[in-house]
């Protein structure tokens, strides 16, 4: 049996001729944050609706938990806690005061259920501030309690920093990996902002225009944008026997046939070029580079980078 909390097998979405949703297939691990990251229209929402049941699926698989979702809905989805687009509340009630409306209409037993959603997330309980009077931090905060006040296995959020200040996208990024590391939730949370994914997410998946170009933890997607020295030589076998003999470092990676990626930096290019070409090796060429994410995030999706 597999750790995937949310597996999709190549999930599809049409409206008309138009693809919102193409063939992807998304593996989200137990017990960590995913961060789906594409830009604005890339088929992040799309796909968390799908998962929910929220937009019908035109082809492809979802399991949840382990198992595929289709039929077993009203045993699964009590499992999971969403949040998506903008939070539904009625203005003229208090956060307490929606909470508890919601907590009647899922059937939440659990007699601190609303409290204790609100402590969790900061805000107070039994306050008399209508929800029409919220900042938009208290909106998103709101939504996120919501979420959580049956004590869902899984937590599904869409762009819960969308329109903050850089205080309320701090806070509700710390909020969000406290949820992960002292409340053992599996969340997966969209965004199109790079910077905030690469602090938050254990994991991470690149969609745009709705395919899943890449899926990859974040230590992997960092150690592919660390400074580096590329080497390009005739030779790749010979070299990595002369780098781990004569240098003392498997810190590096095989691009292709000549070119060679060594990561560490400390090491002379120049003492390494004359070993190499003393040993009838040809160097192409050696440089020290660095790759930002973005830049990454640019190549892969071949276009403009991400905010």
């Amino acid at each position: 049996m597999n750790d995937f909390i949310i597996e999709t097998k190549q999930l599809t979405k049409n409206y008309g001729e138009q693809v919102a949703v193409n063939s992807v297939n998304l593996h989200v691990k137990k017990g960590r944050i995913y961060g789906l990251l594409g830009r604005n229209g890339a088929g992040k929402t799309t796909l968390m609706k799908m998962i929910l049941g929220l937009t019908s699926i035109t082809c492809g698989e979802v399991d949840v938990f382990g198992q595929n979702i289709k039929g077993r809905e009203k045993r699964v989805y009590p499992r999971i806690g969403a949040m998506i687009e903008t939070p539904g509340f009625y203005p003229n009630l208090t956060g307490t005061e929606n909470l508890e409306i919601f907590a009647k209409l899922r059937g939440t037993s659990a007699p601190n259920a609303v409290e204790n959603a609100l402590k969790v997330v900061g805000l107070p309980y039994k306050d008399k501030k209508l929800f029409g009077k919220y900042s938009l931090g208290m909106k998103q905060r709101l939504g996120i309690a919501n979420a959580i006040m049956h004590d869902p296995e899984l937590l599904i959020l869409d762009e819960p920093t969308n329109g903050l200040d850089p205080i309320g996208i701090a806070e509700m990024r710390d909020f969000i990996k406290n949820l992960s590391v002292e409340h053992g939730k599996t969340i997966l949370i969209s965004s199109h902002i790079l910077s905030e994914i690469s602090l938050l997410a254990d994991d991470i998946g690149i969609i745009d225009k709705g395919i899943l170009l890449e899926e990859s933890s974040m230590k992997e997607l960092e150690n592919k944008n660390r400074n580096y020295i590329m080497l390009q030589v005739s030779d790749i076998p010979k070299t990595t026997l002369i780098l781990e003999r004569e240098f003392k470092t498997k810190d590096y990676s095989v691009q292709d046939d000549q070119i060679l990626r060594l990561y560490d930096t400390t090491l002379d290019i120049g003492k390494i070029n004359k070993s190499l070409v003393m040993q009838n090796i040809t160097v192409i060429s050696s440089m020290l580079c660095h790759d930002t994410l973005e830049d990454y995030f640019k190549k892969i999706t071949g276009g403009e980078g991400i905010a």
